[in-house]
């Protein structure tokens, strides 16, 4: 006798959201990025932009999940594009190619049958990926304690110079890069020399392992080295500081010091700047250069509000830029120049929020002034973001001196590549004047997300918007995903980096409920 059929998959409708009509799949054509997982434009803007098949190669943590959004919500409460969803099974995350095939046959007689195993199984896959590319990116959590031990109790003389002068300076500190010898191996660290005094120092030090945090295994308080030159004479300090040689030792300043394993090349502020040509001949790669650092800046925001810790200063001067390293079995002989490739971005000032965070204000021009001039206010980060947007792009603004922001009427954003669009709206909606209309940094990581890896509008060219629709879209995404990867390892695809750790993000955690509230917003 032939077997039952498998029992077919339930799908759950969602209350709050509108009623679900049929799903009606494309069967034609594939969209023009469907070979291309992780650069999403299509062909046609490729050859026009220059732009590489694949940008070389940051860390997000769940932030929990809430409640779909119904109807009573408005577009800017924060946390409201998120949904549960279920997380696959401790069996399904231990099944590998080598199970017992009795195992796999009491998997398969489940309602969730075929379908659901395969489904769990992916998303289990992703997970495990996703922590190897980021320990490769941030390195062994292990390691890192073993060097904050070993560093207990050392000063300048632990270290040596590598250069005299700084290889980065950001708005409140110095970077020199210094030598460190440990067993047979020689380390290369950034010693981070503050400005003023640093106040924050033990609030960095307990703030927890994130791919967009910088954080200190060491610090110490001790005179400068003869061979260090601090560049200029800044404001407030003693002559003490310049790069004139003292004539006696004792009189070279007494600072504090913090030991990072990343070494900062560039400011975000200098990136910008140095960018112009870039953005002009190749506007499709510079853009989604500047949605991945926007996304990294937005994962790290959630990671800091996790903790009730804030940015302290959110200025381009104050966002490091580092260097990912290179993978064994990477692109060797075939290093891009930095204008090109994908840096991580770091945030490096930060406070400790003391106070509950007061509800919007009645006065929407001193909600908008008090966002730009206190990193506290509960609107500081996305009005802030929203500026960078613009920033980012090279068109001037001034949130203070802007004549019609009571109106929304925000300086316009040229339509260069298929990210100026999306880009111009996340801006809107991050410097909207109503708070209530104002999104979170929450829901800006999830728009960019959707911009960087879709879905994009031609989904739903031929189908209506549907969950059972989104709901195929992610699971045929992800099965991509992971063959692109089997693909790449198998051959000469290089090594998975930042980039392709950030879309692991991404197809990991993403949901039909929230791309459905995502597209709704973007697409308005």
């Amino acid at each position: 006798p032939l077997p039952p059929p498998l029992p077919k998959k339930q799908l759950q409708r969602a209350e709050s959201l509108p009623e679900q009509g049929p799903s009606h799949h494309s069967r034609g054509d594939p969209t023009p990025w469907a070979g291309s997982l992780l650069y999403s434009i299509p062909p046609s803007h490729l050859h026009e932009e220059g732009a590489p098949s694949s940008v070389p190669p940051q860390d997000r943590h769940s932030c929990g999940h809430k409640k779909p959004l119904t109807k009573s919500h408005s577009l800017g409460e924060p946390g409201v594009w998120s949904s549960p969803r279920k997380a696959p099974s401790s069996r399904l995350k231990e099944l590998t190619f080598g199970t017992a095939d009795g195992e796999l046959g009491q998997l398969l007689e489940s309602p969730a049958g075929v379908c659901g195993v395969v489904l769990g199984c992916q998303a289990a896959a992703l997970g495990r990926l996703s922590a190897r590319i980021q320990e490769e990116l941030v390195g062994p959590e292990e390691q890192q304690q073993l060097l904050e031990a070993e560093l207990v109790g050392k000063r300048w003389g632990a270290f040596g110079v590598l250069e005299p002068e700084p290889c980065c300076e950001s708005g409140d500190a110095w970077y020199f890069r210094v030598g460190f010898t440990s067993g047979h191996s020689q380390l290369e660290f950034a010693a981070k020399v503050p400005k003023l005094c640093c106040t924050s120092l033990g609030v960095q030090s307990s703030l927890r392992t994130h791919c967009s945090i910088q954080r200190p295994i060491s610090r110490f308080t001790d005179r400068l080295p003869r061979e260090l030159v601090l560049p200029g004479n800044p404001g407030g300090q003693s002559q003490s500081f310049s790069g004139e040689e003292p004539a006696c030792p004792a009189t070279r300043p007494v600072l504090q010091v913090l030991i990072c394993p990343e070494v900062p090349y560039q400011t975000l502020a200098g990136f910008v700047k140095g960018s112009h040509g870039l953005h002009r001949t190749s506007p499709g790669h510079y853009e989604r250069l500047a949605c991945l650092l926007l996304l990294q800046l937005c994962m790290g925001l959630e990671h800091l509000r996790g903790q009730n810790v804030g940015q302290g200063d959110l200025s381009p001067e104050n966002l490091l830029l580092v260097q990912c390293p290179c993978p064994p079995g990477g692109h060797q002989g075939k290093k891009e120049p930095l204008g090109l490739s994908l840096p991580r971005l770091l945030i490096s000032s930060f406070f400790k929020v003391r106070e509950k965070q007061r509800p919007y204000s009645s006065s929407q021009e001193q909600d908008w002034t008090e966002g730009l001039a206190a990193p506290s206010s509960p609107a500081a980060d996305e009005l802030n973001v929203g500026r960078l947007i613009y920033q980012l792009l090279h068109v001037d603004i001034s949130l203070e001196d802007t004549p019609g922001f009571r109106s929304n009427r925000l300086p316009e954003i040229p339509s260069l590549s298929i990210y100026s669009t999306g880009l111009k709206r996340l801006a809107t909606l991050l410097l909207h004047t109503e708070p209530s209309k104002r999104v979170s940094i929450e829901q800006a990581r999830s728009i960019l997300q959707l911009l960087l890896w879709g879905p994009r509008q031609e989904l739903f060219a031929r189908s209506r918007k549907t969950l059972p629709l989104l709901r195929s879209w992610v699971e045929v995404k992800r099965t991509l995903l992971l063959l692109r990867f089997a693909e790449n390892s198998a051959g000469t695809g290089g090594h998975p980096g930042l980039e392709e750790w950030l879309c692991c993000q991404y197809f990991r955690e993403v949901t039909e409920h929230t791309l459905y509230q995502v597209t709704q917003a973007l697409y308005a």
